[in-house]
């Protein structure tokens, strides 16, 4: 037994979730795109030359744990859109 009042809550929240996907979609490439591959990754994009200084070493923490709770955001947003979509 469903009312009006619980699909429209229902759609909202639905909808509000897409939202969340998609700005976690993007952070999560922005974070990717930051981490240092072959090259320095974030410390050589803020000037740090092969001899990195100290703070990059945090920053490049800091860049994973961000990304990572990205990351976490993108997968609860994902299932809740999966248990939302199911009718």
């Amino acid at each position: 037994m469903t009312t009006l009042g619980s699909s429209l809550v229902r759609d909202l929240v639905m909808y509000f979730m897409v939202v969340v996907n998609v700005i976690s979609t993007i952070g999560m490439v922005a974070g990717i795109l930051m981490h240092s591959g072959k090259g320095g990754g974030l410390s050589d994009m803020f000037g740090g030359g092969s001899g990195a200084g100290i703070g990059s070493a945090a920053a490049e923490r800091n860049l994973n744990r961000i990304t990572f709770v990205i990351a976490l955001v993108w997968v609860v947003s994902i299932l809740s859109l999966g248990f939302l979509l199911v009718r």
